[in-house]
């Protein structure tokens, strides 16, 4: 961490109001009136600024040595905004502890500085040849909305998702309130595992099934449940839906299998989405199905 003396404090608030308050003006002049000293960063000028406006000095005198510090100066600023520069992954404490100050103090820092710690997200990997398909399904998605507003509400989009025991418990979540620790325990790392195969489809507000399907599905079991359990999962849609529904899956082998595409032709005729249909579904494109990106990620835990 850099600790400037009075005179250089004295000096990088004098380039900052010949900048007229412009941090970035003001380390360009401070660098070419003081090329033999470290340049601070740009935030360092209104830090300082700041500081002497608050506090009527550059550097408060009350800095406690030895423990962690909690003292607000413009260098621990400076050092803080570096950290985060120089790795945007670092938490708070590990700042804390590097610079040995507070993570409190750290914390205020970049909240005042307007920084917010943002989750990482997880998405899929495309390939290069996803990409027109992907544009070519859009096109013609919003050909159709164009056309009809409410085209989306038409389609049955469709997914199956796999549920196993290590999937079923998040640790992160699970607390129990007492007086005194109750040394709770749960149940882990079983030798007995289990897995399901579920099923699930959404049209406008209708949520369809679940239904459990073979772990090991095949083309033959996919066109049983097409054609015999199916249409008992519609029944509490209105008819008038069921007659105009798109029918959307992926492009999973038991999908792709002759005998449901045969099946899928003479029920939905050209109103099926996936793959060897007649509206081809972009593969890897889990944002573009709502089971996917929002109902599976709020059912497993």
């Amino acid at each position: 961490m850099v600790e400037f003396t009075n005179q250089e404090l004295a000096d990088i608030h004098y380039m900052y109001g010949l900048a007229d308050g412009r941090a970035p003006e003001a380390k360009r002049l401070y660098q070419e009136r003081f090329p033999n000293r470290v340049t601070p960063d740009r935030r360092t000028f209104s830090n300082i600024h700041r500081t002497l406006a608050e506090t009527g000095t550059f550097k408060p005198n009350n800095q406690l040595k030895g423990a962690h510090r909690t003292t607000r100066t413009p260098e621990v600023e400076e050092a803080v905004l570096n950290s985060i520069d120089e790795n945007p992954n670092i938490s708070t404490r590990q700042i804390g502890n590097n610079l040995n100050i507070s993570h409190i103090l750290v914390w205020r820092i970049l909240h005042d500085f307007l920084l917010y710690p943002y989750h990482i997200q997880r998405v899929q990997a495309l390939l290069p040849r996803d990409f027109p398909l992907r544009i070519n399904f859009c096109q013609w998605f919003l050909e159709k909305i164009a056309q009809n507003p409410l085209f989306d509400c038409e389609i049955m989009f469709t997914d199956e998702a796999n549920f196993s025991r290590n999937a079923i418990r998040n640790f992160h979540n699970n607390h129990v309130w007492a007086e005194e620790n109750p040394h709770a325990i749960v149940n882990f790392n079983n030798q007995e595992q289990f897995s399901v195969n579920v099923w699930a489809g959404i049209v406008g507000d209708h949520l369809i099934g679940p239904h459990f399907l073979p772990n090991r599905l095949n083309g033959a079991d996919y066109r049983q449940f097409l054609e015999e359990v199916l249409p008992e999962l519609l029944e509490d849609v209105p008819l008038q839906v069921r007659q105009n529904m798109y029918f959307m899956h992926d492009g999973a082998p038991a999908h792709f299998s002759l005998v449901a595409r045969q099946y899928l032709d003479d029920e939905y005729q050209d109103r099926w989405i996936g793959r060897g249909g007649p509206h081809p579904w972009p593969p890897r494109s889990p944002e573009l199905n709502c089971l996917d990106f929002f109902f599976w990620a709020i059912s497993k835990p």
